[in-house]
């Protein structure tokens, strides 16, 4: 994917200029709430968004802090230079996975905007349609054997592609029901040589359906359900 680079005050935009809509409208927070076309995600808070505009569907997502650095900055992060900005380096990781033809959202646009020896960063990209996360369908009690297993082989094309996910848990994995899976939120992911990372991303998932199903009073449910996904995920594609 081309992307063509647009220098704004105190910052810069990358966009696909064949989004279908003028990316720098994308960005417009209040002007689109004010319109009716953004809606914050629930659940998000407040880091991603909902924009429909031209009967186009995009997601806008706010790179915000967690934990104690957020009591430093929410959403400030220190400046090394244009492109090692968190929504550039998401963008082009993004238009690289797609080339490779792995399920990801189609990125369409970034930008920084500098403030003192920071930034603040954005990211839009195309909305997938009719999807509902790993997490939800499981709560839900809808999630099924096929699923978990669907969950597992998408993980593994990835790892197949050297995709390594900085923070994979079951609320960025996707699925539609109809037999298609996705992944979302490459902020500080890499392509980079097979080794054991791929255990340690898969440890992380495991981490995070013990953490969602406790919460959710499930006891160890998760234990079958990840045994299931990463028996998936660990299989001979060619089986």
């Amino acid at each position: 994917m081309d992307f063509e680079r647009v220098g704004l005050p105190q910052g810069a935009m990358l966009a696909d200029p064949a989004c279908g809509v003028d990316p720098a409208s994308l960005f417009e927070r209040e002007t689109l709430i004010s319109q009716g076309r953004l809606v914050e995600a629930p659940g998000g808070r407040g880091s991603v968004s909902f924009i429909t505009l031209a009967g186009l569907e995009f997601v806008l997502r706010r790179y915000l802090r967690g934990g104690l650095a957020a009591r430093v900055s929410r959403d400030r992060y220190l400046w090394l230079g244009e492109a090692r900005t968190r929504a550039f380096r998401e963008l082009r990781l993004l238009a690289e996975l797609v080339g490779l033809g792995l399920p990801v959202p189609r990125p369409v646009a970034a930008r920084y905007i500098r403030s003192g020896l920071g930034y603040r960063g954005e990211l839009v990209t195309r909305r997938l349609p009719g999807v509902t996360s790993l997490a939800a369908r499981w709560l839900a009690g809808e999630a099924t054997d096929e699923d978990w297993a669907l969950a597992g082989r998408c993980i593994r094309r990835f790892h197949d592609a050297g995709v390594r996910h900085a923070d994979l848990n079951a609320n960025n994995i996707m699925l539609d029901g109809r037999g298609g899976a996705w992944l979302l939120d490459f902020d500080r992911g890499r392509v980079q040589r097979p080794g054991p990372w791929r255990e340690q991303v898969l440890a992380r998932l495991g981490r995070s359906l013990e953490k969602i199903g406790t919460g959710a009073g499930r006891g160890d449910e998760w234990r079958a359900r990840f045994a299931a996904l990463k028996h998936a995920h660990d299989a001979d594609p060619a089986d």
